[in-house]
């Protein structure tokens, strides 16, 4: 039965420590929500009367709320609420998009609409990609677009973002002396141009057995759409907004700028979501980025310059190392007072304890990071020290002429109780640490389970 039962011990704590999420830190939540508006053109000063006074009324009544605080920069404003720390922060979030909401009518007409977003940890870049080669920007950017498609249709990928390439940006470039000869302001030809990119629906039709859904396409799709686009009508014929513009098919200013070793890049940075094995995702991220270096073009290339799955090997390579050597070390010193048997079987308590702690750690849907390997590291001392109290015992039972099965029962039989008292005082000690509260708490809420675990 003992046989057995180890066996299953390795087996199933292999299995979940093969399965279980890896990640570099914990998942820490962070009771904080942003709201970011933009407002171009507009002073800080105007941007606070506007903008942020008008939300932060709103944002103070929300239950929880701890502190409110705003930054007012030239076009652009964000407010940064942050709550208690036993809050729900899912409900605190949608509160907070409930009041901007409300607030959305006190805003100018012309303010862009508030974003609200939740700080989250577990949501963190992963891998960073980095296209290089003998080719211009452009070709760069429509590479990374399409492999940016294909990224984040991945399971387990929150979003590719793009840094250093450039967008696409069809560019109404006004004469304003013509403009002005026609009369027609700037506000009429922006309001024209956004009014005309529509496709506006136009019921169905019934044609028989059949019905068809009819629509009429007005969606400017390329600059010669804008040419032909007409802003004004009058006696003296029509004029087009090619007679008081030039359209060109450009650019947008670009607002980053990558470069890998002197040269010009493009660069993707790939986030996972929330309780995502780093790893296997990392792996998933990688097969697909070697299938893409094969159709680059010639002397274009791939380099990945951050990846955090690295990171995870090497806290597993350092588990798997210290392990060893403590189980090394522990036997060769029992080995020296007790003999090769009894820390033979001493040793058996440090990748056993550990193994079933991987089984529970995945049953409980905890996650192998680093903090969870200092726990186990704080352990490992601990777990011999049992261990050789009971070898002791029943190895001096056998001097004393007790045969090895009754030496076991008595042996382990005199010893129990004092060890389970020895047990408790240690899981007793870290048991308050399980209630540490604020965020610290949450990010080291693993050290006390695992070490009680183990």
């Amino acid at each position: 039965t003992v046989v057995v039962s180890l066996v299953l011990i390795v087996v199933m704590g292999g299995y979940c420590f093969r399965t279980l999420p890896r990640e570099t830190e914990p998942e820490l939540v962070i009771p904080m929500a942003m709201v970011t508006i933009r407002y171009e053109g507009v002073s800080p000063q105007d941007m606070e009367t506007l903008v942020t006074m008008p939300i932060e009324r709103k944002l103070t009544g929300i239950s929880g709320v701890k502190k409110v605080t705003s930054t007012c920069n030239e076009g652009m404003a964000s407010v940064v609420v942050e709550f208690e720390t036993d809050i729900d922060v899912d409900d605190a979030i949608q509160k907070v998009r409930d009041k901007v909401d409300t607030a959305r009518g006190e805003l100018p007409e012309e303010a862009d609409d508030p974003i609200v977003t939740d700080i989250n940890t577990a949501e963190q870049p992963i891998i960073q990609v980095n296209l290089t080669g003998p080719l211009d920007r452009v070709e760069l950017t429509r590479i990374a677009e399409r492999m940016q498609d294909e990224i984040e249709g991945l399971p387990g990928i929150l979003s590719a973002e793009i840094i250093g390439g450039f967008e696409r940006e069809i560019q109404i470039i006004v004469d304003p002396g013509r403009a002005a000869a026609y009369g027609i302001s700037l506000a009429e030809l922006a309001q024209i141009a956004f009014q005309e990119n529509v496709n506006v629906p136009a019921g169905s039709m019934d044609v028989g057995q059949g019905r068809y859904v009819m629509r009429v396409p007005g969606e400017i799709t390329g600059p010669e759409d804008l040419r032909d686009l007409v802003v004004k009508r009058g006696e003296t014929g029509v004029v087009y907004l090619r007679d008081v513009a030039e359209i060109t098919d450009g650019f947008k200013d670009p607002e980053n700028y990558a470069r890998l070793d002197f040269d010009p890049s493009v660069s993707l940075v790939i986030s996972k979501r929330a309780g995502v094995d780093v790893v296997k995702t990392s792996r998933t991220v990688r097969d697909l980025l070697e299938q893409e270096a094969r159709t680059l073009p010639r002397e274009g290339r791939i380099d990945i310059t951050v990846d955090e799955s690295k990171r995870i090997f090497e806290m597993e390579r350092q588990l798997v190392n210290s392990t060893g050597t403590g189980r090394s070390l522990v036997f060769i010193v029992v080995f020296l007072f007790l003999g090769f048997v009894n820390g033979f079987f001493v040793a058996l308590a440090i990748p056993f304890s550990m193994l079933i702690t991987f089984m529970v750690m995945f049953l409980t849907g905890m996650t192998f990071n680093m903090v969870s390997l200092f726990s186990l590291m704080v352990s490992l001392g601990m777990l011999v020290d049992n261990g050789i109290v009971i070898v002791e015992n029943i190895h001096r039972h056998i001097q004393m002429g007790y045969s090895r099965f009754d030496a076991a029962k008595k042996g382990a039989a005199e010893v129990a109780w004092p060890i389970i008292g020895s047990c408790a005082t240690t899981v007793a000690a870290f048991f308050p640490l399980v209630f540490w509260p604020g965020m610290m708490g949450s990010f080291m809420t693993l050290l006390p389970k695992t070490v009680i675990i183990t």
